[in-house]
Parts: structure tokens; C-alpha cells; sequence
């Protein structure tokens, strides 16, 4: 259900009543300025970035002649573009080498951290940044990768940027920034069997399409949120971009001070108590007003699975594929179009469609508990003889984890490759990549024409599904298995 409470977003320079959301909260605690009829310059508290969209910054930089002005709120690691196999040896493809050789050399010369290959803090920035404790609630944080709205988990405005920001917040630690419209999106009720957080974004995708929440910050609420841990949060906030928002967040409780309360970068001592206090306001006061809301029951929710070509083509594990007259009149020939390219056919059922790969990792599902969830549902079972499958480990901690729990076992046994820490198949730019025509169940974010590698077609679903496709060799209804 929809409902828009009004047509136009507050002004930069006050909020629109006495109430504030946590959006707002945030975002005016961060202005330094506001210019007349335009963006404001909005303080960066915290800036993470990669060796992809890090270059062409450092470039810039050095050809004016002046410094990181901040260096100490920069956090680097390697993750896109590495291998996830023999990490220890040289990197073989070039782009990929000489990206990270670049990394290292400019977060040398700046007195950057850089958690690179080896390290063992290592892993993707959107996994590293929550675990270490350098992701907290309140703040602002960027990053060159769309993703970077998974930190909004915590609450805080976490937002990707261009190459050229990311040398503006390089240079500066402000970022000029226009104020998004403000969107609520409540689930409420408890999830079904088998149903994980990676099937509720991906059912409020199905539900307002991959545009719905182009222009707002989307602010996930209700009973069916609050009940998910903190890893879980992360991946609905991951995916809030795949809606078209500029942002995603939830507002911080007991769930959020309890998860980062001990990690390596936490605050410590009387600073944890004095955070504690300021964090425990950071919420969206009762009668705060939203440009938009949507609300959303959670008994709903199937396992959900994707069939076309972005997030937002999904439907319930059990459902069978749209068809034209089924769908919006505007989105008949992309439907025509996507499914050309993913060799499926209107009205057919998805589940019992046949799977080559199966990809389980990335920025949305590689924690710990994507990991134990797999690893529950696969012991003592047999990966299908035709499905290769790669389990990715979000980071080196993640991967210590697994090895400690076992779950290296459990995974080996079954027939599944553990790899290394990056983003490996997400985003086919590293060697992990799906060949073209093969069928990929993934538990990333992204399903576009050639997104895992030319050609590929992609099937996004969670950890759970995925698993059950591994096992199966087809798409299949996790539900009916356990």
C-alpha cells in the first residue's frame, strides 16, 4: 500500500516541522553550508574506497599539487578487482594488477590505511567497514561504489559517489550534496519459513519496481525489520539502490549498539557510553513526516527469485513468469526483451529451471551468517553433478570464521569451492566470471545483460535458495526441501 502524505521535500535549510525523521536528524547535524537555490556542502565523516574508482582521485590530486586533506578517515582495501584463488601469488590479469599496485603506492604516499591482499582485515569495503567497527551510527559515509548505502544499516547516510566526488571528499572531507525526498518503507508481521531478508527486498523491489525509489532516501521500518539481525539489515539497505534510492537506513536500536559494541574499532570505554547516549536519538520522531510511504505485510513473502534483467523482474519461487498481459503496459516490451535474453518464457513456472552456476557472496550475502545458513542446509548433502558452485567469503574474518566453525568442511563435502575474499563473480571484472549462456544463481545484487560476465544470465535469490539450487541443479523451493 502507498501513500503520499505530500508532493514536495522539505527545503535545505530547516526542517519541514518541529519533528524530524532520521534522515534529517543526520543530514542537518552535517551541513556546512547551504548555498541559496542549490546543494549543500554536506561533512563526510567517513570515506572508504577501493582500488577501481581510487586512481583517477589520486591522479587528480597529484595534478594539483596538494594532499588528502583527511587521511586519517580514509579506509582502503582490494576487493573489486582481485582474484579469489592463490591470493599469495601475483595477481595474473593486468588491469586487476596494476589497479592494486596503484592502491598501494597512493595510500603509502597519503598515510592512508590500506587493508590489502593478505591482510588480515582484507575483504570487501562493505563488509569491513560494518565488522571492524568503523561503520557507526550517525555518521556520513561514502564510498566510489553504489553499494555503499549497505552502511545505512546502522544508521547513517551511507551513499556512493563518483570518481570526481571521491576526489572532492579526498581533497576537502565535504561532498556537495542536494537533500534526496524522504521515503518510508514499513514491513510489518512475521516472515514465513524460509524466508531471509534478501526474499523481503527483493519482494518490495517486485512490488515498486527498480525505479520506485529513484530521487528519495528510503528509511526501512516496522515489526518484520526490527526482528532481523544486523547482518540481515544490511542487506536490505544493500539493495535499497536497486530501487533507484540514493540511500537506505534503519534506524538504530539494541540489535545495532550490541553488534558493534567490542569490534576492533569501536569506541571504547567512557567515549562508548557517551556515543550510546547520542546514538539512542538517532530515530524518526512519531509524527515526522515522509514524502512518500509504502506498507508492506510480511506473511506475504515467498522465497523470491528473479527472472529478468533487473531487480526489480522477481517473483515468488512457486510463481510462474509474468506475461504481457499480466504487467504494466510500459513495461510489456522490456519484458519481451529481458526474457529473450534470459531464454525463459512468459507464463512458464520458474522453479525446475535448470542451473550451471551457483554464486553465493558479494556485498549483499558473504557474512558469517549468510555462510552458516548455507552450510545448516547443505550438511551431509551433494552439490548436483552439472552446478559448479563458489561460496566467496566477504572478507579474511569472515573466512577465519568459516574455518573455525568448520564450515570449510561442511562446504567441501558437499562440492562447493571456498574461495577468498572480494567481490569475485558479482560484478564480472575480476577472472571469476559466468560464461555466456550459462544460467547463474547469485546472491548479489545486480542481475543486468552481461553483469557476471558476457552473455551470463543471472537469477538473484538468497543464500537459502541458492543453496537449494546448488544441491538440486534447478530452481527450487527451498521450503519443500527442508
Amino acid at each position: 500500500m502507498e501513500s503520499n502524505n505530500h508532493k514536495n521535500s522539505s527545503s535545505l535549510s530547516s526542517p519541514r516541522t518541529g519533528s524530524a525523521t532520521l534522515f534529517e536528524k543526520i543530514w542537518e547535524k552535517h551541513v556546512v553550508k547551504t548555498i541559496e537555490e542549490g546543494p549543500s556542502v554536506l561533512y563526510i565523516d567517513k570515506h572508504l574506497i577501493h582500488e577501481v574508482t581510487s586512481p583517477q582521485a589520486f591522479s587528480g590530486l597529484n595534478k594539483r599539487g596538494i594532499r588528502v586533506f583527511r587521511p586519517k578517515q580514509i579506509v582502503a582495501t582490494a576487493d573489486h578487482n582481485v582474484p579469489t584463488l592463490n591470493q599469495h601469488l601475483p595477481i595474473k590479469e593486468e588491469l586487476g594488477r596494476k589497479q592494486v599496485e596503484a592502491l598501494i603506492r597512493n595510500c603509502a604516499e597519503q598515510g592512508i590505511e590500506l587493508y590489502g591482499l593478505g591482510h588480515p582485515f582484507q575483504g570487501i569495503v562493505h563488509v569491513i567497514g560494518p565488522e571492524l567497527g568503523i561503520t557507526q551510527p550517525g555518521m556520513t559515509i561514502v564510498c566510489g561504489d553504489s553499494h555503499t548505502s549497505t552502511h545505512g544499516a546502522f544508521g547513517s547516510i551511507a551513499f556512493g559517489i563518483g570518481t570526481s566526488e571521491v576526489e572532492m571528499v579526498m581533497a576537502t572531507q565535504c561532498l556537495l550534496q542536494s537533500k534526496p525526498k524522504l521515503m518510508r518503507i514499513t514491513v510489518d508481521g512475521t516472515l514465513n519459513k524460509a524466508v531471509v531478508s534478501k526474499d523481503i527486498v527483493l519482494y518490495i523491489l517486485s512490488k515498486i519496481s527498480a525505479s520506485g525509489a529513484t530521487g528519495y532516501a528510503v528509511e526501512f521500518a516496522g515489526s518484520a525489520i526490527r526482528s532481523l539481525s544486523m547482518e540481515a539489515r544490511m542487506t536490505i539497505c544493500n539493495m535499497s539502490i536497486e530501487m533507484g534510492g540514493r540511500c537506505g537506513l534503519i534506524a538504530p536500536d539494541e540489535t545495532t549498539f550490541s553488534y558493534i559494541k567490542g569490534k576492533e574499532f569501536a569506541p571504547k570505554g567512557a567515549d562508548w557510553g557517551q556515543r550510546l547516549a547520542s546514538w539512542k536519538e538517532l530515530y524518526s520522531d512519531a509524527d515526522a513526516v515522509f514524502d512518500k510511504e509504502y506498507h508492506f505485510n510480511a506473511e506475504d513473502i515467498q522465497p523470491m527469485i528473479t527472472y529478468g534483467t533487473n531487480p526489480g523482474m522477481g517473483i515468488g519461487v512457486s510463481e510462474n513468469i509474468p506475461t504481457t498481459e499480466t504487467i504494466h503496459e510500459t513495461d510489456r516490451s522490456g519484458l519481451a526483451k529481458s526474457l529473450a535474453y534470459m531464454g525463459l518464457q512468459q507464463g512458464a513456472p520458474i522453479k525446475g529451471q535448470k542451473i550451471d552456476y551457483v554464486f553465493i557472496g558479494s556485498c549483499t550475502n558473504s557474512r558469517i551468517e549468510d555462510l552458516r545458513m548455507v552450510a545448516s542446509f547443505v550438511k551431509g548433502k551433494k552439490k548436483a553433478e552439472a552446478v559448479e558452485v563458489w561460496v566467496v567469503p566477504g572478507s579474511k574474518q569472515v573466512e577465519a570464521q568459516a574455518i573455525k566453525e568448520g564450515i570449510d568442511k561442511v562446504f567441501d563435502e558437499a562440492g562447493f569451492q571456498l574461495r577468498q575474499p572480494g567481490c569475485s563473480a558479482c560484478l564480472g571484472m575480476n577472472e571469476d566470471k559466468i560464461p555466456a549462456g550459462k544460467y547463474c544463481i547469485s546472491t548479489s545484487n545486480r542481475n543486468f545483460e552481461g553483469r557476471q560476465g558476457a552473455g551470463a544470465r543471472t537469477l538473484l535469490a538468497s543464500p537459502l535458495t541458492a543453496a537449494a539450487a546448488a544441491i538440486t541443479g534447478k530452481v527450487s523451493d527451498i521450503r519443500e526441501l527442508l
